[in-house]
């Protein structure tokens, strides 16, 4: 049995690519979102870091002299300013999720805002965080 012109036109057109990473730009709101999952699974680590810390102090000035040592060098630095990050786009992003829970903010171009605010507001308190730190230590 013969295909009619019209079936074996239809069969020869490629068909759409599904949304793919390679052919689709996830939106602000979404990448968002997967950073503040991230962010609290991060959290759980870091939280583990101040239960150490805390638990060196309550133990020996040797063993808290130990942790102290890995926290100030760069590594342990670099792992506490990404906790801060952590600690601060989290929250960040818990603001936002309760200003949508308002009913505010739901729209795109404004919920667009409030992710793009989430994230610059992390970096700008991590960083001040960090430098009234510094200037309390005196270092």
């Amino acid at each position: 049995m013969s295909k009619s012109p019209a079936t074996r036109e239809f069969a020869r057109r490629e068909r759409p690519l599904s949304p793919h990473l390679t052919v689709y730009r996830p939106p602000i709101t979404m990448t968002m979102s997967i950073i503040h999952r991230i962010t609290g699974g991060a959290l759980y680590f870091g939280t583990l870091l101040v239960a150490l810390w805390l638990m060196a102090a309550a133990s020996s000035q040797a063993t808290f002299d130990a942790v102290n040592w890995a926290f100030g060098s760069w590594l342990g630095r670099l792992v506490l300013f990404f906790y801060t990050w952590a600690l601060m786009h989290h929250m960040l992003g818990g603001v936002r999720h309760l200003i949508w829970d308002t009913g505010e903010g739901l729209e795109k171009d404004t919920a667009s805002r409030i992710a793009w605010a989430t994230l610059a507001g992390s970096i700008v308190l991590t960083l001040l965080i960090w430098i009234a730190g510094y200037m309390a230590r005196g270092a």
